[in-house]
């Protein structure tokens, strides 16, 4: 290589002197003429520049003073931070001292956009923060990154349109600061208000849940999974069935402790129809084993439990020439269980 090393402004070269084996940066613009015991390591090089809303990573950084000079040992060899890295911002172009590396390449810095967040995550403690916390970082804003802190991944808003809610876990135990309430690890709730919700560190979405539109003529039935208090304020235990219809609300969103078992249609009768009902519903509790007859013109939701004996059935219409043969299941009047009696028409 050429004694004399002409270098341009905005450039550096590393020298080695090989009497004291220490490494030094001579920065342009310079014509520097190369002694016998040195040795040239670096070809002239363009220093990093940083432009405007930009940001590199330095590797093995070295150590600066209150003069911003990089600070000497004692044998004059630049001080540097191994296995360290340094974020460096908008600055003056600056040289790479010896053993300084470029991570990566300078890079613009992160805009973060409305509605969206970075999850970030501290790896080493730093201010008010320590080796595993977790935060977000919500848009509309710029990040400035730390080797402190690492982005775990960018998190979008969720919108609730009307008759949603979301279905959120709770990941560990936290306060909840939207509903002002402390939450422990594997707690369930719903979200129900309308808009965009942005889910904290702590809290994972498990599912969207759409409302059931009730009509007259459709109920949803219900089983409790727990002891539970219903949004209108009923208690049930756990393992008790109900049914939801319109005179209760027109659209409906189970709990997180409610299993919705189906839809229940509506039992319509006419004035020719009739049928009997096993198990039927009395004060609240079913009668097993019972049954109950329901003539037409009616309407009714069968409840959890109850079941139709041989469906829906048609009246008998007898002329005079008619007659049916009736035999007793049980007692009823003055019949005896096994009795038979005849009913004439015409009826």
């Amino acid at each position: 290589m050429a004694d004399v090393i002409r270098i341009k402004p905005f450039h550096y070269i590393h020298v080695l002197d090989n009497n004291s084996n220490v490494t030094s940066t001579v920065v342009g613009p310079r014509t520097y003429t190369r002694q016998d015991h040195e040795q040239i390591v670096t070809s002239p090089t363009p220093m990093i520049m940083i432009p405007p809303r930009h940001y590199c990573i330095i590797k093995n950084p070295a150590k600066f003073g209150p003069n911003q000079k990089p600070l000497l040992d004692v044998h004059g060899q630049v001080i540097i931070r191994h296995g360290d890295e340094e974020v460096r911002t908008l600055t003056k172009p600056f040289p790479l001292h010896p053993g300084e590396q470029l991570y990566g390449k300078v890079s613009p810095l992160q805009v973060v956009a409305p509605l969206t967040a970075l999850k970030l995550r501290c790896i080493r403690d730093f201010e008010d923060k320590k080796a595993g916390d977790e935060w977000l970082f919500e848009g509309l804003n710029t990040y400035r990154p730390r080797v402190e802190v690492q982005v775990v991944e960018i998190v979008r808003v969720i919108i609730i349109k009307p008759n949603q809610a979301l279905k959120l876990r709770a990941i560990q135990a936290f306060t909840d600061e939207k509903a002002k309430v402390d939450r422990y690890s594997g707690e369930e709730w719903l979200v129900k208000t309308e808009g965009a919700y942005m889910p904290s560190v702590y809290e994972q979405v498990t599912e969207t849940i759409s409302a059931t539109i009730l009509i007259d003529k459709k109920a949803l039935h219900l089983t409790a999974q727990v002891d539970l208090v219903d949004c209108f304020d009923r208690k049930h235990a756990a393992g008790e069935h109900w049914l939801v219809t319109l005179k209760d609300c027109t659209t409906y969103i189970p709990g997180v402790a409610e299993k919705v078992i189906g839809e229940v249609n509506l039992t319509v009768l006419n004035n020719r129809q009739y049928c009997v009902v096993v198990n039927y519903v009395e004060n609240g509790k079913n009668k097993l084993g019972m049954r109950q007859l329901r003539k037409g013109e009616c309407s009714f939701f069968l409840q959890p439990g109850e079941q139709l004996e041989s469906g829906i059935q048609s009246i008998h219409i007898l002329d005079a020439e008619s007659a049916l043969l009736l035999r007793a299941r049980e007692q009823w009047q003055d019949k005896k269980p096994g009795e038979r009696w005849m009913i004439y028409g015409p009826c």
